[in-house]
């Protein structure tokens, strides 16, 4: 499991974690499992860990007055899942995160986390990069949502996350993109016929 977070760390890193680096680093995190549907995260919760997938796939959403499920983030294996506010703040949370299959990940509470920041100097360099992409991906969904067209977002997601799409089913995808499933299914017929 770890030799997956040491291949993924490496990738964002500057230079290769040491053999004694991975060692500190294995050590700060756990693996844990979730079965399909199980919560890693319920709201009013705080979020005590983060968590990073090994296998699996995991929804991350709120609920509104209604009854009805709203997917802020939906994610699968080399990313991170929490609710990054609630996991700082020590606020409770107002998402529900489970499993959407059977998931194994790796987690680690912020104590840790903060320790591995000055034990393991490539941390400083691998956060400053995965801050910089999510600060993107965050502002590419925003646009994404207020100024797109249900076929633009769909397009999207479909060319940079086209995996998401094979692994969440429509009603998922549908919430996630800010759309009815009916909408998605009328998209999806006249892309398929482009």
């Amino acid at each position: 499991m770890f030799e997956y977070l040491r291949s993924y760390i490496n990738r964002y890193s500057a230079a290769p974690l040491t053999d004694q680096e991975f060692e500190i680093l294995s050590s700060a995190f756990q693996p844990r499992s979730l079965r399909k549907k199980q919560y890693f995260l319920q709201e009013g919760e705080v979020c005590k860990y983060m968590g990073f997938i090994v296998k699996g796939a995991v929804r991350q959403y709120s609920v509104d007055d209604k009854g009805v499920e709203h997917i802020v983030n939906l994610s699968i294996e080399n990313w991170w899942v929490g609710d990054r506010e609630s996991w700082v703040m020590l606020t409770p949370s107002v998402y529900n995160i489970d499993a959407w299959e059977d998931t194994d990940l790796l987690v680690i509470t912020r104590a840790d986390f903060l320790g591995l920041l000055d034990s393991v100097p490539a941390m400083h360099g691998i956060i400053k990069s995965l801050d910089e992409k999510h600060a993107i991906a965050t502002q590419k969904r925003l646009t994404a949502s207020i100024s797109f067209s249900a076929e633009k977002r769909y397009a999207d997601l479909a060319s940079r996350y086209p995996e998401l799409l094979q692994r969440f089913p429509q009603h998922l995808i549908a919430s996630y993109l800010g759309i009815t499933k009916e909408t998605l299914s009328r998209v999806r017929q006249r892309s398929v016929k482009k």
